[in-house]
C-alpha cells in the first residue's frame, strides 16, 4: 500500500471515528481530543484554543506567504427523520452513513490527510496551516473567529465544505434584522389607534417590492425574507401598539451590509437593529493563484447561496470539498466513500499546482 492508498484508508477510519463521538456546536471536546490524537500519532505536533485545534508544516518559514486549510468538527443535532444510529458509522451502497459525514466530516478528514501528505515536505512555495474548529453551525465566537488572531498572518485559506470538490468562489452573507413598528393601542370595535400590525405589513410590501441595482453573477440578486411576525397583544378586540418582525436577508458579494441598512432606513417606518454584523458576503478573484490553480485542474466556479466561516476570514479564501451541500443537516446524512479519496486526491492535487506556480 503506498503513501497516497494509507492516507485514503487512514481518512476512512478517521471520519469513522468523529461520526462515533457527539459534537454538537459547543460540545466538540471530545473531538478536538481526537483530533489532537490523530495528528499525534502522525508525529504531528498540535496545539489547541478551546475546542479548535491547529497544527504548522515542519518546515514552517515565517518568510513565506501562509495557506490555512481549515474546516469544523461541530455538527446540529439530528432531525426527527432519522431511521438510523446517527452515531453509529455504517457503509452500505459505497455510502458511509452517519451524523456530520457529509457536513463537514469528510472535508476536515480530506484536509487533514493532505496536510499530513505535504507536513514534512521541504521548498514548499507556502506554509501550511491546517485548523479544525468549532462552533461552525451556529456561527459562534469560540470557533475559528477565536483561533484566527492567535495564528500566524495568513495569506489565502481553503475552506472545507461539501461543494462536489468544485469552488466556491463567492458566498452570500447572513443579515439579520429585527424589526418594531409601533402605534397607538385602542378599541378594535371603535376603530380606535393606530395598528401597528398594519404599519409592519406596509413595510413588508414596501421590501418586497424593493429592486436592487446590484446585481451578481455569481450569486445574482439580493434577497429580503420575512420570518417572522408577532404582536405581544393577544386580545382579539385590541389594536395592537406594537407589532415586530424578522428579516433574513441574503447579500451578495456587490453589495455592502451598510447600504442594505441605508436602503432599510430610506424604505420602512418601523424601527430596526441588526442582530449582527458578522457574516458578511465574500469573494475570492479568479485571478488568486487559489484559483487559477483550480481552474488548470479542470475545475468550475460558482456563487454559494449558503454561508460559512469563510464569512469569519478577512483573507481570500475558497470554498471547497467533497460531499453534496444538499445531503447537508438531512435524516440518514452520509459521504460516498469515493468522495473521500477524490477530496484527499484533489486536495493534494490542487496544493501541488498551488505549490508549482
Amino acid at each position: 500500500m503506498n503513501n497516497r492508498e494509507l492516507l485514503y484508508t487512514k481518512a476512512e477510519q478517521w471520519l469513522k471515528s468523529l461520526i462515533s463521538i457527539p459534537s454538537f456546536s459547543t460540545e466538540e471536546n471530545e473531538t478536538a481530543t481526537y483530533i489532537s490524537g490523530v495528528l499525534d500519532q502522525e508525529g504531528i505536533q498540535s496545539y489547541r484554543l478551546h475546542n479548535n485545534v491547529y497544527a504548522t508544516n515542519f518546515y514552517f518559514d515565517v518568510d513565506k506567504p501562509t495557506l490555512l486549510l481549515n474546516s469544523h468538527h461541530d455538527t446540529v443535532k439530528p432531525n426527527k427523520g432519522y431511521t438510523r444510529d446517527p452515531f453509529l458509522p455504517a457503509v452500505e451502497d459505497g455510502k458511509l452513513f452517519g451524523l456530520g459525514s457529509n457536513d463537514a466530516g469528510g472535508c476536515l478528514v480530506s484536509l487533514m490527510a493532505a496536510f499530513i501528505y505535504f507536513y514534512h515536505k521541504e521548498n514548499l512555495a507556502y506554509n501550511i496551516i491546517f485548523a479544525a474548529t468549532a462552533e461552525e453551525e451556529i456561527s459562534g465566537k469560540n470557533g475559528v473567529e477565536l483561533l484566527l488572531p492567535q495564528l500566524q498572518k495568513i495569506d489565502c485559506a481553503i475552506v472545507g465544505e461539501p461543494t462536489q470538490m468544485q469552488m466556491a468562489v463567492a458566498e452570500r452573507g447572513l443579515l439579520v434584522v429585527d424589526c418594531v413598528a409601533e402605534g397607538v393601542a385602542g378599541h378594535a370595535a371603535r376603530g380606535e389607534g393606530i395598528n401597528a400590525l398594519y404599519i409592519a405589513l406596509d413595510d413588508i410590501q414596501r421590501l418586497r417590492s424593493l429592486r436592487f441595482e446590484k446585481e451578481s453573477l455569481l450569486l445574482g440578486s439580493n434577497r429580503i425574507t420575512t420570518t417572522v411576525i408577532e404582536t405581544p397583544n393577544k386580545q382579539h378586540n385590541v389594536v395592537p401598539s406594537e407589532c415586530r418582525f424578522v428579516l433574513d436577508i441574503r447579500v451578495n458579494e456587490q453589495t455592502s451590509f451598510d447600504e442594505i441598512l441605508n436602503l432599510l432606513s430610506q424604505n420602512i417606518k418601523s424601527r430596526f437593529e441588526p442582530r449582527s454584523l458578522r457574516m458578511r458576503p465574500s469573494s475570492i478573484s479568479l485571478d488568486h493563484p487559489l484559483i487559477k490553480a483550480g481552474l488548470q485542474l479542470g475545475k468550475s466556479y460558482y456563487g454559494s447561496p449558503t454561508t460559512s466561516d469563510v464569512a469569519l476570514m478577512p483573507f481570500p479564501s475558497l470554498k471547497m470539498g467533497p460531499g453534496d451541500s444538499a445531503r447537508s443537516h438531512t435524516a440518514d446524512e452520509f459521504i460516498y466513500i469515493k468522495e473521500l479519496k477524490q477530496g484527499v486526491e484533489e486536495y493534494i492535487a490542487l496544493l501541488q499546482t498551488l505549490f508549482n506556480q
